[in-house]
């Protein structure tokens, strides 16, 4: 009964055309990977207790306060990131209204009510990560849960351009090499992961309280950063063997030319991690940092998507 109602007034609604879809389906993208990288300015400029409750700013009231105790800069910084959180439920409404007035396939407004779910989840998370107090793992939890929601993001975006009339699913390549794909994105999970744990023990801790300080990873991070390093070099290689694999057997031009585009972002992320390594991980390397992870992510996600086309099923009529 309420879904027919939604519908109802979901079909008041102007029809949205397909390159209206998939640009809000890429607006998605970019709001879903956005708000990592504000997430990552709040805790490079150590205002991530500048609201120090959630889901208010302060106990009574959702906007900043003036207090002595936090600088009005890392309030700003931080209620600026809560606001953007509504730019990004924006853009997952968005895409759902848009998908369901034009009457897309099951899949497809499926994966479009993931993103508002998403959200929702990931500002739970962000209210736990406040209110223990920037504990570490409470951080990387949310930025691992960030990554995931740039993939289905992604995912969501090929699907949306897809015709629903074509209903055979085809793969474009042979299966053990979508698995060796698949393999990559799990082996860039621990990448994602294992980067979280060098930020949990490097100098950016997201507050720098003296008289409570932020708990942090207790493990030297010239450990972790070879462990991460390690993990991307495994991740690059086996892209590079993909690459090689997917020549010899003379894949479509849109899987490689997806792949190109990966190994350059992911040549070019090593090469920031590198340079943050060598200088002490300065605060403007961190923000640059995170969005190639989230470029990265997105790139894995479109390989993955392109191994597999939807088809129209019927015979083609011949003249």
């Amino acid at each position: 009964m309420l879904y027919r109602a939604y519908l109802r007034v979901v079909d008041r609604l102007p029809l949205p055309s397909l390159r209206v879809q998939k640009i809000l389906a890429f607006i998605v993208i970019l709001t879903q990977g956005g708000i990592a990288v504000t997430g990552a300015i709040v805790r490079v400029t150590a205002s991530g207790l500048g609201c120090p409750t959630w889901p208010q700013c302060f106990p009574g009231s959702f906007t900043p306060v003036g207090v002595s105790e936090v600088p009005v800069l890392h309030q700003a910084v931080e209620f600026g990131n809560r606001l953007l959180t509504f730019v990004v439920v924006l853009a997952a409404a968005a895409i759902v209204l848009a998908v369901t007035r034009a009457r897309r396939r099951r899949g497809v407004i499926a994966f479009a009510w993931l993103m508002p779910l998403g959200t929702v989840v990931q500002a739970i998370l962000g209210g736990i990560t406040v209110l223990t107090g920037l504990l570490w793992w409470t951080v990387a939890i949310h930025f691992v849960a960030s990554m995931a929601m740039v993939w289905l993001a992604t995912l969501l975006y090929f699907k949306v351009g897809q015709s629903d009339e074509d209903t055979m699913v085809t793969k474009t390549v042979p299966e053990p090499l979508r698995l060796l794909t698949g393999l990559s994105g799990i082996v860039l999970a621990g990448v994602l992961i294992a980067g979280t744990m060098v930020t949990g023990a490097g100098p950016h801790a997201g507050d720098k309280s003296i008289d409570e300080p932020v708990p942090r990873f207790e493990v030297e991070v010239v450990t972790l950063v070879h462990l991460h390093s390690q993990l991307l070099i495994c991740y690059l290689a086996l892209l590079v063997g993909l690459g090689f694999a997917l020549y010899a057997v003379k894949a479509p031009e849109l899987v490689k030319s997806r792949l190109k585009v990966l190994l350059a972002l992911v040549v070019a992320q090593a090469l920031v991690g590198v340079v943050q390594y060598l200088t002490d991980v300065p605060a403007v390397l961190v923000a640059i940092h995170v969005a190639g992870a989230g470029a990265c992510t997105a790139a894995t996600a479109a390989v993955w998507a392109a191994c597999r086309v939807r088809e129209s099923a019927r015979e083609p009529i011949e003249a």
